[in-house]
């Protein structure tokens, strides 16, 4: 498994229609929900006073972090930064 830092920053813009609005917010919290019950979306945290959020990815690849992240319905709207993470040889378990 690898393990990845992501920063999403959503930007809808003001003039979508409130009915497609609505419907894609319910689809992305489903989605995401999925995810986060499978394991692979590890943590998810909101940024104070902002439209985005960081979570933490435990997946096979980036490969496969592609495909979910291209399968969030915001994707279109999100700016994102992908980090990979590694095990730091000081860290204590």
């Amino acid at each position: 498994m690898a393990l990845f830092h992501v920063r999403m920053d959503v930007n809808i813009p003001s003039d979508l229609d409130p009915q497609v609005r609505a419907d894609t917010l319910a689809r992305e919290k489903a989605y995401s929900q999925d995810l986060q019950r499978s394991g692979k979306w590890r943590e998810l945290w909101r940024i104070v006073g902002q439209y985005s959020n960081i979570s933490i990815f435990d997946v096979e690849s980036g490969d496969e972090l592609h495909e979910l992240l291209q399968g969030l319905p915001l994707f279109p709207f999100m700016d994102i930064e992908v980090m990979a993470l590694t095990r730091h040889p000081s860290r204590v378990d």
